[in-house]
């Protein structure tokens, strides 16, 4: 037991002696500009606000929700294949990616998905 004991104290002040060598020598900046303003879509807050931006940021979030959605929404039809009858499940997954297929069509004959624009 008192082994155990030395080794906690000896473990604990090793601790403390890093962490106070590392308060002293990082670098400590109380007032950094970058980090006291907030951070919104790349913009910098302080400069004009009707400046306009560029529609490829604006794709690339639209198209990763869309992403988001659906993943959310295939990794449980895929967990429920096992439990639920095969043929409704089939159908609900080939009209799920029915309804993806038709908007990939409709981005793509649009020319949503040129990024040369």
């Amino acid at each position: 037991m008192n082994l155990v004991l030395i080794n906690f104290s000896i473990v604990f002040i090793l601790i403390m002696l890093i962490m106070t060598l590392l308060t002293f020598l990082s670098k400590k900046s109380i007032i950094d500009l970058q980090k006291s303003t907030s951070f919104e879509c790349g913009f910098n807050p302080m400069s004009y606000s009707r400046l306009p931006f560029s529609i490829h940021f604006f794709l690339i979030a639209v198209i990763f929700l869309i992403f988001d959605i659906e993943i959310i929404i295939i990794i449980p039809m895929i967990f429920l294949l096992k439990s639920s009858n095969l043929i409704y499940w089939l159908v609900t997954s080939v009209t799920f990616i029915i309804v993806l297929i038709i908007g990939l069509y409709h981005e793509w004959y649009n020319g949503l998905l040129n990024w040369t624009n």
